[in-house]
């Protein structure tokens, strides 16, 4: 009788494959509460090794953290109509606290433009003030009626940006080197993700921006994931605080801002895009555990050299974890490391200890092969970056394979619905027939312009929209 896999196969049912796959690899559990979950330490790692990164890049560009409160009084969401109507059916409302009724209720953050705002307009005076460059790492809470494990959860863990600027063109600048040189360089050479950078369309827009980046990634399922945003808000949030500055010549002001956000929906779309029948595979650079150093048996001679390589390879600014665990069999801890993405196991046993040798296998490309003991500290450094950048390549690849130009909505349904993506020029589909896709489940997930860059406008010449069905 055949062995059970571990994991439900992708191809037969790729959403169970998901929740086997975050379930077994102890990435996060559900919470308590509906749509609410935990994040597992294994889990947590990865966001920690995003945070710190993504964190180094937001600084650069000048940005500072700082932190605003959970609570939000209600009344200040009435202030922007525009994004008021975008969040109502998510909010969270606190209506009692101290076992009293609140004289008014507080909304739990959804975003935090409008408290933010709050603040900006405190603190910005005159144009010696700008720009003022505000990051905070936080959670918010959007109540989420079809909930998925860090795909669509109601609460969730993210970055989110706020600037404020004196200039249309220096906010409008600001938010593309947030879209392309923190986002876009993060997921491209850390997740060895392959996103398309482009703009949304007004009907996919945030609420209360005149413009949003977006970067789209496509999942192993063909559908997109919407990967991370950047807005220009224009004026309009400045217009409901009156965040205004004086300029040089002596008038007053209003600002011009952004605000951009990236989540824990990257824990999802690295399982997603990376993921195979056996488990995660974690890019190398992200992995907080790189090399994983295992005893085959508990023999003191192995658990003293399985202990020794890990120094060793520590000291050679490798992330090794080192798997004495032999109390536990030797198969299923291998299958745990497995199911956990770990790019490579180095295996000891009492014949590799006598032979001076170490069974490398490779999680990325597969594959195991007996190397010197002495070499490994040499080698390793080269294998992760080769398997770095083969997981790009990969994903690159089923992107471009997996997309269609096509010149009919029925033609882009039927991408969609194949598995894949369509592309069609945006002048033969238009808001018309944009409504049209979404009744087939469909949408434009970004406009791009004929040769793949950003347009500068929704209705530029030559924009061509790419349609998928999304996460």
């Amino acid at each position: 009788m055949a062995k059970a896999p571990v994991l439900t196969p992708r191809a037969d049912d790729f959403p169970r494959w998901y929740q086997d796959l975050i379930t077994k690899a102890e990435l996060a559990d559900n919470g308590p509460v509906r749509g609410t979950m935990v994040i597992r330490p294994y889990g947590y790692g990865l966001w920690e090794r995003m945070q710190q990164d993504m964190d180094a890049r937001i600084k650069e560009t000048g940005t500072q953290n700082a932190y605003f409160p959970l609570l939000v009084p209600q009344s200040y969401l009435a202030r922007e109509a525009d994004h008021v109507e975008g969040f109502a059916p998510e909010l969270a409302v606190v209506t009692h606290g101290g076992g009293k009724e609140l004289e008014e209720p507080a909304v739990v953050r959804p975003t935090s433009e409008m408290i933010v705002n709050e603040y900006f307009a405190k603190w910005v005076q005159s144009y010696r003030d700008l720009p003022l460059l505000i990051n905070q790492w936080a959670n918010v809470v959007r109540w989420e009626l079809r909930p998925r494990l860090f795909l669509r959860t109601t609460e969730f863990l993210w970055q989110e940006g706020h600037t404020a600027h004196a200039t249309y063109e220096e906010a409008r600048d600001f938010a593309a080197r947030i879209h392309r040189h923190v986002y876009a360089e993060f997921m491209e050479q850390v997740l060895a993700m392959d996103v398309v950078l482009g703009r949304k369309t007004a009907r996919e827009r945030f609420a209360g921006a005149i413009n949003t980046l977006t970067l789209e990634g496509m999942m192993g399922d063909g559908k997109a994931l919407q990967m991370g945003t950047s807005h220009e808000l224009g004026q309009n949030f400045a217009k409901a605080f009156q965040t205004q500055y004086l300029s040089k010549d002596g008038s007053q002001e209003l600002v011009w801002q952004t605000s951009w956000g990236s989540t824990t929906r990257m824990i999802g779309a690295l399982v997603m895009m990376h993921g195979d029948d056996q488990g995660l595979r974690v890019p190398p650079r992200l992995a907080p555990v790189q090399v994983v150093v295992l005893a085959v048996k508990g023999d003191d001679g192995v658990l003293s050299e399985v202990r020794r390589i890990g120094a060793a390879l520590t000291a050679a600014g490798i992330r090794v974890q080192v798997d004495d665990r032999t109390d536990t069999p030797f198969g299923r801890r291998a299958v745990d490391w497995e199911l956990k993405g770990v790019p490579v196991r180095i295996e000891i046993g009492p014949r590799d200890l006598e032979s001076g040798t170490a069974m490398l296998v490779r999680r990325i490309p597969g594959g195991k092969t007996p190397v010197a003991v002495d070499a490994l500290a040499a080698l390793l450094p080269g294998i992760l970056e080769e398997d770095q950048e083969l997981l790009l390549r990969r994903s690159r690849e089923r992107r471009v394979s997996r997309t269609s130009d096509v010149g009919t909505v029925e033609e882009a349904v039927e991408a969609t619905a194949a598995g894949g993506w369509a592309r069609i020029p945006w002048a033969d589909l238009g808001p018309d027939g944009e409504a049209r896709l979404a009744e087939h489940g469909a949408s434009v997930r970004c406009l791009l312009t004929a040769d793949g860059a950003v347009p500068d406008a929704d209705e530029a010449p030559g924009n061509v929209a790419v349609v998928a069905r999304a996460y």
